[in-house]
């Protein structure tokens, strides 16, 4: 359901470009309709087409992609579709999980709950981007290690191939692959080194994408410090949690942080406690480690709570076995309420879908647009949920605002922040 309620979203463009054979859309000059342009969604782009547009301009590996490619070939153009994929991606990720508990003899139902809960896994869960595919992989992949600890090494390699894998969908998956790695290194060394020949060649992949990509989003992320790293860290590590729920919360925005916060330390050292799954706690602090580590090498901040997501799983089965039965069904139900805004709150919603609605108002007026920071990220979204008919002009460098044109002021970028300053609409949309 949130599949469908949630409005399209920027980074979803990239992938509807990129596998359509547009990856950056060449948008008419002057006033078009959106229906004239909706060849520019529903194209196909092959394999070395994708990795190339990839290598160009880009910071993801190729795997989700390539599928992505296959299954809009299969199912349909369609943004609906898209996010379909990642559904698909997310229910076999969840199955991994219940077998993981039940191979660790902990509780699967309350497990499943949780993470299905957690605000970012749901979020990741339902986007057209690459965050379900790594996740389903690697979550495969500790199930596999776990079994290989005290199983045949033929496991091991399997699960190298599939954390391999994971790292050709989304390189940040590489933190809990080489976390567990770790661990089944401890226990029989050469299963360990059995699995990491067979992620030598996803290595090398991923290597000859990073070598291409370097510097293609300077300026993606905030300068690196300390502070900022870590208060980003418990702020998207509470939203991946809890989601907006302080945003809905007004004037009480505060208090009702500091409730999650404690409900959530609470939550926390009943798991240290318990320690039925506290060797997942280790697991799941794998992916912020790493980021701070990334940001400190890189000297920006790569704190994202679609990042931090790759985390929920594990937490996941260190705390919700563990949680007495009152408090646990007390965080199913405030998580319940988290996921219920991710559906249907605007405030955690990109603004895209939500002003192409709103301009719809005045059906035969120009919409004036940014253009955004190379035309893919404002106006394809926007234009995706547009009627057919809306007139639209995108507000390129040296393009002024018509008279009379109903403004849409989106700042979702440097370029779109930019154009938002001189149309003087303080509103999301402004009619003539």
């Amino acid at each position: 359901m949130a599949a469908w309620l949630r409005g399209p979203e920027y980074d979803e463009a990239y992938s509807i470009f990129l596998t359509a054979g547009h990856a950056r859309p060449a948008w008419p000059e002057g006033v078009f309709t959106a229906g004239s342009v909706r060849w520019l969604y529903d194209g196909h782009a092959g394999f070395l087409e994708i990795a190339r547009a990839l290598r160009q301009g880009d910071v993801h590996p190729p795997l989700y992609f390539w599928a992505l490619e296959l299954w809009r070939r299969m199912a349909g153009p369609g943004w609906f579709s898209a996010r379909l994929l990642s559904v698909i991606f997310t229910l076999a990720g969840l199955y991994g999980l219940g077998r993981i508990a039940r191979l660790c003899r902990l509780p699967a139902g309350p497990v499943l709950a949780m993470a299905l809960l957690s605000y970012g896994f749901a979020y990741t869960g339902i986007l057209a981007r690459p965050y379900a595919l790594a996740q389903a992989l690697d979550i495969g992949g500790v199930l596999l290690a776990l079994r290989a600890a005290d199983g045949p090494a033929r496991l091991a390699l399997a699960a190298g191939l599939l954390f391999g894998a994971a790292a050709l969908t989304d390189y940040l998956a590489l933190f809990t692959g080489a976390a567990m790695l770790s661990w089944l290194g401890w226990r029989a060394w050469r299963k360990a080194a059995l699995a990491l020949v067979a992620m030598a060649p996803f290595l090398a992949v991923c290597g000859w994408f990073l070598r291409a990509q370097y510097g293609a989003r300077a300026g993606q992320f905030a300068p690196f410090n300390w502070g900022t790293a870590l208060a980003g860290l418990a702020r998207d590590g509470g939203g991946a949690v809890f989601g907006g729920l302080p945003l809905y919360a007004g004037l009480a925005m505060k208090p009702v942080a500091c409730l999650l916060l404690a409900l959530f330390l609470a939550c926390l050292f009943h798991a240290v406690k318990s320690g039925r799954g506290r060797g997942f706690l280790l697991l799941g602090a794998a992916t912020p480690l790493g980021l701070l580590a990334l940001g400190g090498v890189f000297h920006n901040t790569p704190i994202e709570i679609r990042y931090l997501a790759l985390s929920l799983p594990w937490l996941a089965l260190a705390v919700a076995p563990a949680l007495p039965r009152r408090l646990l069904a007390l965080l199913l139900a405030v998580q319940a309420l988290a996921v219920a805004g991710l559906m249907l709150a605007p405030a955690t919603m990109q603004p895209q879908g939500r002003a192409a609605r709103l301009a719809a108002a005045w059906p035969r007026a120009v919409v004036a647009l940014p253009y955004g920071n190379d035309g893919v990220g404002v106006p394809g979204p926007f234009i995706a949920a547009a009627p057919g008919d809306m007139r639209i002009l995108l507000l390129r460098p040296g393009v002024a605002v018509p008279a009379g044109a109903v403004r849409v002021n989106i700042g979702a970028d440097a370029q779109s922040r930019a154009v938002a300053a001189r149309l003087g609409c303080a509103r999301l949309v402004c009619g003539p």
